[in-house]
């Protein structure tokens, strides 16, 4: 009777074993896809590892445009930290100088984000709830209440 009760402790145990296993993979899986946004100023006090990909959001800097054959490059700002942008590609239609984006890719040794992707906000009220709130933070809200 023994023998029965320790051959179903090492069946549970190696089962529990086998789950834990299986939830170390799939968490190790999801951490390469995952995207962290930052606004200017986080990205200011964050440590980034090289390559690690991060989101940026903030109000692109009036007069910060300027485009050089397919790349440009720009300011982001949360207004109370600035972030120099470089973006290869063609730009969302809705992009200009003091809106709201979001900016994905990766921060260079030089201190430039890399953006891989752009998104511009799609109406005139839009605008990421991230950067919203970074902006709201800093104390320089200028938009309704909600």
């Amino acid at each position: 009777m023994a023998k029965r009760k320790t051959q179903r402790l090492y069946f549970v145990l190696l089962g529990g074993l086998a789950v834990a296993t299986g939830i170390a993979l799939v968490l190790t899986a999801f951490e390469d896809s995952i995207v962290f946004f930052y606004s200017p100023s986080e990205i200011s006090h964050q440590e980034l590892s090289p390559g690690q990909r991060v989101r940026i959001g903030g109000l692109v800097e009036a007069g910060s445009v300027s485009s050089a054959g397919d790349t440009v490059s720009f300011i982001v700002t949360d207004t109370a930290e600035t972030l120099d942008v470089t973006y290869r590609g063609i730009l969302p239609d809705l992009f200009r100088e003091g809106q709201g984006i979001v900016a994905e890719g990766y921060l260079l040794a030089s201190g430039v984000f890399q953006a891989s992707d752009v998104l511009a906000k799609h109406d005139e009220t839009y605008m990421p709830p991230e950067v919203a709130e970074a902006i709201k933070a800093a104390g320089e809200w200028r938009g309704d209440d909600t």
